[in-house]
C-alpha cells in the first residue's frame, strides 16, 4: 500500500469527530456538535473573518474547499452566501457527510474526491482555496502547495494552514512532566486512540497521534519551514495563530486565558495567501 493509500485509507474508516462525538455519525446533532467545539477548540469562541477570501463582498467567487472533511468550512462559505463552492477531498465517507450536512442546512456545493497533491481540475480554475489541517497529512506536501497556485487564477487568493510547532511542542522535553500531572489528573483527548496523547514524550509522535493513533502522517512546522514551503508560489500576506484544544484539559479555563492561549499559543499556523504572478 502507497502512501497515499494509507492515508487514504485511514481517513476513509476515521473520519473527522467520529470516534469522538456522543453523537450518531451524519445526524444533525453531531454536526452541531463539531461546529460547537470547532468554534471553541478552533477560534476560542468566535469566528475570525481573515479566513474569507479578500474580496468576500463578491458572491460569485469560485471557492475550492480542499480537504473539505466533514463539511465545516463548505457549509460555512455556502452560509454566506457564496454561490459557486466546490467540496473536494481525498476520501469518498467524508463527501457523503458534507453532502449530509448540506442537505440538513439546505445548502447547496459541488463535491468531488481529489488528492490534495494532484486535483483533475484545469489550471486556474478558482478564485479562492480554503485548505485548512490538509497538507501536514499529505506524504508531498510541497506537491499539494504547488497544486494549489497551479488551480488558482492569477492574483487569487488561498487560506492554508498546518499544525504549528509551537512553544509548547518546541519546549516538550522540559515539560513532558507537566504533561505527565495533566494525563494523570484526567486530561485526554477522548476516542481515536488518543488518551494518552500527554504521555507521550516525542513531538512527532504527539503530532501524528492528534488525529489517531492509525493516523499515518502528521507533520508540525515552524514559520520558517512554512515560508519555505509557501513562498516559491505565493506571497505570504498574513499569518497567525489559532487552535488550543482546551477540551483535553482536566479542568475548565477562563475564557480570557483560552483566549490568550489560542492566539499566542495556538497549535494551527494559518496563512492568508496571494498567488504570484509568472515571471
Amino acid at each position: 500500500m502507497t502512501c497515499i493509500e494509507k492515508v487514504r485509507d485511514f481517513w476513509e474508516k476515521s473520519p473527522l469527530w467520529t470516534g469522538e462525538s456522543k453523537h450518531q455519525s451524519g445526524s444533525l446533532n453531531f454536526f452541531k456538535e463539531h461546529k460547537s467545539i470547532y468554534y471553541e477548540d478552533c477560534f476560542a469562541g468566535s469566528f475570525d473573518p481573515r479566513f474569507l477570501p479578500f474580496n468576500h463582498a463578491s458572491k460569485s467567487l469560485k471557492i475550492l474547499d480542499l480537504g473539505c472533511g466533514i463539511g465545516f468550512w463548505t457549509t460555512e462559505f455556502a452560509s454566506r452566501g457564496f454561490t459557486h463552492v466546490h467540496a473536494a477531498d481525498l476520501t469518498q465517507k467524508a463527501l457523503d457527510l458534507t453532502a449530509t450536512r448540506l442537505e440538513l442546512l439546505n445548502l447547496k456545493a459541488d463535491l468531488s474526491i481529489q488528492n490534495a497533491e494532484k486535483t483533475n481540475f484545469e489550471d486556474e480554475s478558482f478564485d479562492h482555496v480554503n485548505c485548512q489541517g490538509v497538507i501536514h497529512h499529505t506524504p508531498y506536501t510541497d506537491r499539494a502547495a504547488r497544486e494549489i497556485c497551479r488551480i488558482l487564477k492569477p492574483g487569487g487568493s488561498a487560506s492554508v494552514s498546518v499544525y504549528y510547532r509551537n512553544i509548547f511542542l518546541r519546549a516538550w522535553p522540559i515539560l513532558r512532566s507537566l504533561g505527565w500531572l495533566i494525563s494523570l489528573l484526567g486530561g485526554k483527548l477522548k476516542g481515536r486512540g488518543r488518551e494518552k496523547i500527554y504521555r507521550e514524550s516525542n513531538v512527532d509522535e504527539i503530532v501524528r497521534l492528534y488525529d489517531g493513533a492509525e493516523n499515518p502522517i502528521g507533520k508540525s512546522y515552524s514559520k520558517k519551514q512554512l515560508f519555505e514551503l509557501l513562498e516559491p508560489y505565493f506571497t505570504v500576506e498574513e499569518t497567525y495563530l489559532h487552535f488550543f484544544p482546551a477540551r483535553s484539559l482536566p479542568f475548565k479555563i477562563p475564557k480570557f486565558v483560552h483566549r490568550f492561549l489560542d492566539k499566542r499559543c495556538g497549535f494551527m499556523i494559518y496563512t492568508t495567501l496571494r498567488k504570484k504572478c509568472a515571471a
